[in-house]
C-alpha cells in the first residue's frame, strides 16, 4: 500500500461511499469494502472483514481466492484488532513471532505482511478489516493511519446500509401483515353476506353467529369464515 496524498485519499473515500451506499444489503456492501481495501495494496493481496455478532466471530466477507489458513479463529491479528479496538500491524511476518498458532499458516499461504483495523458498525456488530500483502514492506505508519480512517468511514456507511435494510424488512413485514389482514377481512365479509342470505338477518346478527360458532369450535373467526365460504363455493361448483 503506497502513501496516499490528500486528493488520492479523497478519491478512495468517494469510491467507497459510492459503492457502499449503492449496495442493496450489508453482505453486498461488505464485499464492496474488501474489494476497495484490497485495491489499495500494490502486488498480490487479500482482504477480509470479520464481524462479531451475538458473541460469535465469523468472516463476513473475503477476497476471492483467500487461503483457508488466513481465517482468524481467535489467535491472529484480526481478532486482536477486535479485542483491543486498535490498529494491528506486522510489516514482515517472517521476522514477527506474534500469533504463533496463526503465523505459520499465513506464511505458508504466501502472506508476508498483515494490517488489521477495527470496524464498528453498531452496538450489535463490531469487527475488523484485515489486509494481507504477499510482500513485506507494504505497510507504513501513514498507511496504517489511512486504513484506520477508511475503516471508520466504512463503519458509518455500513451502519447506514444495515439500518436501511432493517427498515426495508420492517416495511415488508408490515405490507405482508396488511395484505393478510385485508384478505382475512374480505373472507369474513363474504361469510357474513352468505349468512345474511341464509338466515335473512342483518350484518351484525350474521357476524355474531359467526363469532359464536368460532368460540364454540375454538377456532379463529377467519378460519370459520373460510370454511363457510369454501363449502358454499363447492356446492355452487357441483
Amino acid at each position: 500500500m503506497t502513501d496516499l496524498h490528500t486528493v488520492e485519499f479523497a478519491a478512495v473515500l468517494r469510491q467507497l461511499t459510492a459503492r457502499l451506499i449503492a449496495s442493496d444489503n450489508l453482505d453486498e456492501a461488505l464485499e464492496d469494502l474488501v474489494e476497495t481495501a484490497a485495491d489499495l495494496v500494490e502486488g498480490a493481496s487479500w482482504c477480509t472483514v470479520t464481524l462479531v455478532r451475538a458473541g460469535d466471530p465469523s468472516t463476513a466477507a473475503a477476497s476471492a481466492g483467500l487461503p483457508d489458513s488466513l481465517v482468524d479463529t481467535g489467535a491472529g491479528p484480526c481478532m486482536e484488532a477486535i479485542r483491543t479496538r486498535d490498529l494491528i500491524l506486522a510489516d514482515d511476518l517472517s521476522v514477527d513471532d506474534r500469533w504463533p498458532s496463526w503465523r505459520p499458516g499465513a506464511l505458508a499461504a504466501g502472506v508476508k505482511g498483515v494490517l488489521a483495523v477495527p470496524v464498528d458498525i453498531d452496538s450489535h456488530a463490531i469487527g475488523a478489516l484485515t489486509v494481507y500483502a504477499a510482500e513485506p514492506g507494504r505497510f507504513t505508519t501513514d498507511v496504517g493511519l489511512t486504513a484506520m480512517l477508511v475503516a471508520e468511514h466504512a463503519g458509518l456507511l455500513l451502519s447506514a446500509v444495515l439500518d436501511r435494510g432493517r427498515r426495508a424488512n420492517v416495511h415488508a413485514e408490515l405490507t405482508t401483515a396488511l395484505t393478510e389482514a385485508l384478505t382475512d377481512g374480505e373472507t369474513v365479509n363474504r361469510a357474513v353476506g352468505i349468512m345474511m342470505v341464509q338466515r335473512a338477518c342483518s350484518a351484525d346478527a350474521a357476524l355474531e353467529v359467526l363469532r359464536g360458532t368460532a368460540a364454540r369450535l375454538g377456532l379463529p373467526l377467519t378460519a370459520v369464515a373460510e370454511r363457510l365460504v369454501e363449502t358454499i363455493e363447492q356446492r355452487v361448483a357441483s
